[in-house]
């Protein structure tokens, strides 16, 4: 029987103890071109994954593509291969008032609002990120004075559906086709709203609910791309500060592992 993991190929040995997930493919050589030394162990699907050293601790990265299906295939093989520690660097929307595009937002716990979790695992179970976590990111942010905030993330399915737009007179509409958004999508939009979270994206929700079910260390931190409601293409910023949050990342990373024994 092979050793090998189904959905990404990868065998003992591949993934290290000390792991980044990202979204995007490309990502995946902006976070380990910081690294000492790193090899490419898998490459197919949404799934680029490569191994490698930074200042003698050995890391993993790896992209999910987007959503929560997509995401726990990967961590699920990840920890079956001794991962540890998998902290998520990504894009967000922002939905606390203060938070602006270019801000770090780092997840403390995350509203389960996607079926992947749901699946898992019954919709009180919570989805929190490990303090020691949380710690070393807002210790790292800290030191590098950027501008980050801590706070709950709206972890949600339906990309366009689920992605609110401002529209005329204060109304609403989604990014899907015709502006398609049922009452029930904008009601829970301004739940969120009210509630005072933080920030929305796609896959936190399902990592830390993994990393709470199988007891590993799980956390997120994430650029505010673009604000929520969205105001128009032209406030959307993919990059911006995105090479801060990959070095506070790897940093906490490292910290961590420094503090593991041995």
């Amino acid at each position: 029987m092979s050793d090998a993991q189904p959905i990404t190929g990868c065998r003992p040995g591949d993934i290290a103890e000390h792991a980044f997930v990202c979204g995007d493919p490309a990502r995946v050589d902006r976070i380990t071109s910081r690294w000492d030394s790193r090899s490419e162990v898998a490459n197919i699907r949404e799934y680029t994954i490569v191994t490698g050293e930074k200042n003698g601790v050995a890391l993993t990265a790896a992209s999910h593509g987007i959503g929560a299906p997509g995401t726990a295939v990967l961590v699920e093989e990840m920890i079956k291969l001794g991962a540890k520690t998998i902290l998520r660097i990504g894009n967000s929307g922002g939905l606390h008032p203060e938070l602006e595009v270019g801000d770090l937002a780092i997840t403390t716990g995350c509203v389960r609002d996607d079926g992947t979790s749901a699946t898992y695992v019954v919709p009180e179970y919570p989805a929190v990120a490990h303090w020691e976590v949380v710690s070393a990111l807002v210790a790292e942010a800290k030191s590098l004075g950027a501008r980050a905030r801590t706070g709950v993330t709206w972890s949600m399915d339906a990309f366009y559906a689920r992605n609110a737009v401002a529209g005329p007179n204060g109304t609403l509409i989604s990014m899907s086709v015709d502006g398609y958004y049922p009452s029930h999508l904008e009601a829970r939009f301004r739940d969120m709203q009210q509630a005072r979270i933080l920030n929305c994206e796609m896959e936190a929700g399902i990592l830390l609910t993994l990393g709470g079910l199988f007891g590993i260390r799980t956390g997120a931190i994430c650029v505010v791309s673009d604000k929520a409601p969205w105001p128009g293409p032209s406030e959307i910023d993919l990059d911006q500060n995105m090479d801060q949050c990959i070095d506070i990342a790897t940093a906490a990373m490292l910290s961590l592992a420094q503090q593991d024994p041995s």
